[in-house]
């Protein structure tokens, strides 16, 4: 019997975090929110240009640009808000790695953090830097938001010159 064949084109990763579900939505979709747990420079820019302030919530149709700790300015992530509905789902491009869908939810008497990362280039830069690495990546930061929402520790590799962490 062969196995089923496995599907370079998406991956999801879940985590259960002892947070009330509105603030972990605010943590994917505001600047304080992101900065918190995940990224250095975390900036949502409405349609017209206007930046967002640091609590107000990204929307459908803004973009973003996201710099990472542990990395130079060079390395900068833009893209757009897909969706975002204020509560439990936020969907962004994310470059050429495809479109990830965050969903919010309660399941079980526990909270959870679900990514799905999806529309991955099928190929071999595509299944090793965007399956392989954005897997790696999307795995460590859950940590690090339950980390944080649980118990306040910050995991991030904050220095530039420690290089080929898995925190960073």
């Amino acid at each position: 019997m062969s196995s089923p064949a496995y599907d370079w084109n998406r991956f999801v990763v879940r985590i259960n975090i002892n947070a009330p579900l509105q603030k972990l939505y605010d943590a994917w979709a505001t600047r304080s929110g992101m900065e918190h747990w995940f990224l250095r420079v975390s900036e949502y820019k409405k349609p017209d240009g206007d930046l967002r302030h640091n609590q107000e919530h990204a929307e459908t149709g803004d973009s973003y640009k996201w710099l990472w700790h542990g990395w130079s300015d060079e390395t900068v992530e833009t893209g757009k808000i897909i969706e975002a509905n204020g509560k439990d789902l936020f969907k962004f491009s994310f470059g050429k790695a495809g479109n990830c869908c965050v969903k919010i939810f309660r399941d079980i008497g526990e909270n959870f953090v679900e990514i799905t990362q999806e529309n991955i280039p099928d190929d071999e830069h595509g299944r090793y830097y965007w399956h392989l690495g954005c897997k790696t990546g999307w795995t460590f930061y859950l940590a690090n938001m339950k980390s944080m929402y649980e118990g306040g520790i910050d995991l991030r590799n904050k220095n530039l010159l420690l290089q080929g962490l898995i925190n960073a």
